[in-house]
């Protein structure tokens, strides 16, 4: 996994209306990065439902992006269906979650975790549940935390 103080490996990935979507063009601000296996599974559909009604997470300074292996397509339909807030982007070939060592060892998913590229690229913050813990919920009081540290 990436550490904290290293630099933010960049990528670039489609959102789930078809556009490109690169780390370093949010410079500047704190990029939040949720890492989930697979949309419309419940853990996944709870966590990024409770994005939008969380401050810390929807501060002027923060950018919350969800990445799983899901299609452009099934992003599309999954956000418009639980009216997401967040830009959702489709890591299918799971060639980002390698660069952050954040593959699933069954290796057709990624793991559940998250890191926080603060607004000068650095990583700030980096957690991913075990890999037996995939169906659980992420630690989001660690996410508040670390996310308050930064503001």
């Amino acid at each position: 996994m990436v550490n904290v103080g290293d630099s933010a490996p960049d990528f670039t990935l489609k959102t789930q209306d078809d556009k490109e979507w690169k780390l370093s063009d949010h410079k500047g601000k704190n990029v939040v990065l949720m890492f989930y296996p697979l949309d419309w599974s419940p853990t996944c559909e709870k966590e990024n439902c409770s994005v939008a009604g969380d401050m810390t997470l929807t501060a002027p300074n923060t950018v919350v992006v969800g990445l799983s292996r899901d299609s452009v397509w099934s992003h599309k339909a999954w956000k418009n269906q639980f009216k997401l807030q967040h830009d959702l982007l489709a890591d299918v070939k799971l060639e980002v979650a390698a660069k952050y060592d954040f593959v699933h060892p069954a290796g057709f998913i990624c793991k559940r975790g998250t890191v926080i590229v603060d607004k000068n690229g650095k990583v700030a913050f980096a957690a991913a549940n075990a890999p037996e813990d995939t169906g659980k919920a992420r630690d989001m009081a660690a996410v508040q935390a670390a996310l308050k540290k930064l503001a």
